[in-house]
């Protein structure tokens, strides 16, 4: 009987820091297999001891762009058999939460490539990928041969604008983003030290970089109490910055217990906890002052 193996994938436009080929990511007994392959792509140019300007042309057509296709491939859960792998996608296809956890799980996989990249590389400026940045997302199943090429026996596109994954931006939309981008830009405001570094431990979370989380944590909640005590005259607002106040000691424990090693659940739900009360502090005063 042959061996088939359900996969969820992405396609880009683009092309990613992360180069073509195949790449095993082990997590305690789950196995996947990441297929990166790129089409269109130009050839990488000649070195050149100078780079040499053209003469730009208005009203020029945009260069087309690569398209790259990350599949991941769930290796170790073969499913065996036609009939196996047609029930699994189909189960998996009319369950929304089904759908958002895998391809939530695939996303979180081929970030952490990128982050192993930023980090291997030293480049600073690796982003991670977003399910609206993709350009179709598909799950589906194939033999070893098909999915190793990152092709596929059956596959169908899911719709990641509908379900659960999008609420949080959702929520974002709904604070108007875009005014207050346009005061930063123009000059009218400025971004406190504190949303960027809760930013970084809030992605550092999403990503599973538990420890990582807890240091960045602990630097973002000192600079939301330096910058933001006082800022609103909201009963809501003192009795959350309270709560960050008597959280202090304690974040700066699990700091220090990340620089030793692993989070246990326990203080890992303290960080998740301390994260969300920081953030909403946050959009607490982006809405109040809109």
């Amino acid at each position: 009987m042959t061996r088939l193996f359900g996969f969820v994938q992405f396609e880009f436009a683009g092309t990613l820091a992360v180069a073509d080929g195949r790449y095993v990511l082990r997590d305690g007994g789950s196995e996947r297999v990441l297929v990166l392959a790129t089409s269109g792509a130009p050839a990488p140019p000649r070195r050149r001891r100078r780079r040499r300007s053209r003469e730009a042309e208005a009203g020029a057509r945009p260069a087309t762009l690569p398209l790259t296709r990350a599949t991941i491939v769930r290796a170790s859960e073969p499913l065996h058999g036609e009939e196996e792998a047609s029930s699994w996608l189909q189960e998996a296809l009319a369950d929304e939460g089904i759908v958002d956890a895998l391809v939530g799980e695939g996303l979180g996989l081929l970030n952490r490539a990128l982050h192993a990249h930023a980090v291997a590389s030293g480049d600073p400026h690796v982003q991670a990928l977003t399910p609206r940045q993709a350009v179709a997302v598909r799950l589906g199943y194939g033999s070893g041969e098909e999915v190793a090429d990152g092709e596929f026996s059956a596959a169908q596109k899911v719709d990641t604008e509908a379900g659960a994954a999008t609420r949080r931006q959702q929520r974002a939309e709904e604070l108007r983003p875009q005014e207050r981008l346009a005061a930063v830009l123009g000059g009218r405001e400025r971004l406190d030290a504190c949303e960027t570094l809760l930013l970084r431990a809030r992605a550092d979370l999403d990503a599973g970089r538990h420890r990582e989380a807890a240091l960045q944590l602990r630097v973002g909640l000192e600079a939301l109490l330096a910058e933001l005590r006082g800022a609103l005259s909201d009963s809501s607002h003192e009795e959350d910055m309270g709560a960050i106040e008597g959280r202090r000691h304690d974040i700066g424990d699990l700091a220090n217990a990340a620089l030793q090693g692993d989070l246990n659940a326990a203080q890992l739900q303290q960080v998740r906890d301390s994260q969300a009360i920081c953030e909403r502090v946050l959009r607490r005063r982006r809405v109040l002052k809109s």
